[in-house]
């Protein structure tokens, strides 16, 4: 009686490929979400150790993220960003 001690379900599990450890960077100035920050919005400035540095649409006081907490920006979050600094200028705001 060949293959009584063996187990029917003995297999391998499947190859599941790891997220990376480190998400590729936007290109310089592209419109992000920063999840951690209420989805706030801002644009990439770059790699600083182990988080990117983002500031406010059209400028203002940067801060930092963690990469697993950053995604594109949608469209609309753009154009929402982008009229919102308009708007602040037109009102006569410092930015």
């Amino acid at each position: 009686m060949n293959g009584e001690n063996a187990c029917p379900n003995a297999q391998e599990p499947p190859d599941i490929p790891e997220p990376p450890e480190h998400p590729k960077p936007p290109a310089l100035g592209a419109l992000v979400v920063d999840t951690s920050r209420a989805d706030r919005v801002g644009e990439f400035r770059g790699v600083a150790g182990a988080r990117w540095s983002l500031r406010p649409v059209g400028g203002g006081r940067e801060w930092e993220a963690e990469p697993g907490h950053v995604r594109p920006a949608l469209v609309m979050e753009q154009l929402r960003a982008r009229t919102a600094r308009l708007n602040a200028r037109s009102r006569g705001e410092v930015l």
